[in-house]
């Protein structure tokens, strides 16, 4: 239930080359205290209830609560969210021993391109792709929570 990551901004296109899947994903949040967020995702055709807790001085790692919830009820708690819902495809993309999950951002947050890895520890030595740019990991702007209320191009 503890959630290891790094996230970083994307400096170009070229990891569609190597994508073994890509998923359209709508969320938006019931509760984006700074305490804990309360996340519904709908993933393809499966819908998602998220529980996060606040990240450690690092922004590396968190309480993660995740539970698989009907498609037709994840829709209709889409609509009791705070205003911003996120519209992204996600790629996943393997790379050196780990997988890379690369959010193309739609909507409000068009031209945002962010990758994630998770790690099992925070010290986790892992190899960086060439389109891989700049680290923003524990940068609350880049945070989903934080793009719902404060979209990438109102910056």
């Amino acid at each position: 239930m503890i959630e290891i990551e790094r996230k970083f901004l994307v400096k170009s296109m070229h990891f569609v080359d190597n994508a073994v899947s890509s998923t359209k994903i709508i969320q938006g949040f019931l509760n984006t205290h700074p305490e804990r967020t309360v996340r519904i995702r709908i993933k393809g055709e499966k819908g998602f209830l998220t529980v996060k807790g606040k990240s450690n001085e690092t922004g590396t790692t968190r309480f993660e609560w995740e539970t698989e919830i009907a498609h037709i009820d994840a829709q209709k708690l889409l609509q009791l969210c705070e205003k911003g819902v996120l519209d992204k495809t996600r790629y996943l993309v393997p790379f050196e021993g780990h997988n890379f999950e690369v959010d193309v951002f739609q909507g409000e947050n068009k031209g945002l391109i962010l990758a994630e890895i998770e790690l099992t520890t925070e010290s986790e030595l892992f190899q960086k792709p060439q389109w891989l740019g700049e680290e923003v990991t524990g940068d609350i702007k880049y945070y989903n929570s934080q793009l719902s209320k404060q979209p990438f191009n109102t910056w």
